[in-house]
C-alpha cells in the first residue's frame, strides 16, 4: 500500500494535501483496498461549508455504500469531475487522479491535529 507522506490523513481513511488556504481531499489507498471496485461517488456539497468531521459526500462501491467525513472545516470548491465518467481512478490512482474534492480551508490549524503518514500506518497496521 501507498502511504505518501506529504499528506494528512484520518482514522476515517481520508487524506488531505494541502497548498496554501486551499486543498485536495480523497480516500486513501487502504480505504478503496477495503472498498473494492468503486462504481459512483455522490458529493453535492459545492459551496457549502462542512464542519470537520460532517459528511460531505458518498462513494458507492460494488457491494457497499461509504460516508465521505470531512477532514476540516472547510468551504468544497470543486468535485473532481472526472470521477462522473471514471469512479474507478479513486481505485487506480485514489493519491492523483482519483482526488475528490477541492477546498478552501477555514480554519488552517485543524490540519496539525491530522495524521502523519507514519501514524496512519500503525492504525490500519501496515
Amino acid at each position: 500500500m501507498n502511504f505518501p507522506s506529504e499528506l494528512k490523513y484520518t482514522k476515517d481513511h481520508e487524506w488531505v494535501r494541502v497548498s496554501g488556504s486551499e486543498a485536495f481531499i480523497g480516500i486513501t489507498d487502504f480505504a478503496q483496498r477495503e472498498l473494492g471496485d468503486i462504481v459512483y461517488i455522490d458529493i453535492n456539497s459545492v459551496g457549502s461549508e462542512v464542519s470537520k468531521d460532517e459528511v460531505f459526500g458518498t462513494v458507492e462501491a460494488v457491494k457497499t455504500v461509504s460516508d465521505l467525513f470531512m477532514p476540516v472545516t472547510a468551504t468544497v470548491l470543486e468535485v473532481n469531475g472526472d470521477l462522473n465518467d471514471n469512479p474507478e481512478l479513486v481505485n487506480s490512482d485514489p493519491y492523483g487522479k482519483g482526488w475528490m474534492v477541492k477546498v478552501s480551508l477555514t480554519d488552517a490549524t485543524e490540519f496539525d491535529g491530522l495524521l502523519s503518514a507514519d501514524d496512519y500506518k500503525v492504525l490500519v497496521g501496515a
